[in-house]
C-alpha cells in the first residue's frame, strides 16, 4: 500500500477524482469508458489512469486488448481508517466552530 500523501495528491485532481467516482458506482471500466468523465484527450486520460495505478488508488488488468480498470479496495480501506481516526478531532472542531457562531449571534 502507498503512503496516503499520494493516494489523497492522486485524488486532489478533479478528473482523477471522476475517474475513481465513476469505477466506484459502476464498476470496473476500460480506458475509453472512463474518457467520458472529462472532455479530454484519450492520452491525457492515459496520464492520470497511470497516476491513478502508480499512487495505488486503482487497479488494472488486461483483457485482449483492452485495459479493464477498477477500485484497489486497500486504498479505500485506508482513506476510510484515517478518516475514522481523526473523526474525534473534526467533530470537536465543529463542536467548538458552532459555539463560537452561537455566541456572535448573542452578540
Amino acid at each position: 500500500m502507498k503512503p496516503l500523501p499520494e493516494t489523497f495528491a492522486a485524488l486532489a485532481d478533479d478528473t482523477r477524482f471522476a475517474i475513481v467516482e465513476r469505477l466506484l458506482t459502476e464498476g470496473t471500466r476500460t480506458a475509453g469508458e472512463l474518457s467520458e468523465v472529462a472532455p479530454i484527450s484519450a492520452p491525457a486520460i492515459s496520464r492520470h489512469l497511470k497516476v491513478l495505478r502508480e499512487a495505488g488508488v486503482i487497479d488494472q488488468r488486461v483483457q485482449g486488448t483492452k485495459r479493464i480498470y477498477s477500485v484497489n479496495p486497500e486504498a479505500l480501506r485506508a482513506i476510510s481508517a484515517w478518516t475514522i481516526s481523526h473523526r474525534a478531532f473534526w467533530e470537536g472542531s465543529l463542536d467548538r466552530l458552532e459555539q463560537a457562531l452561537q455566541s456572535k449571534e448573542e452578540i
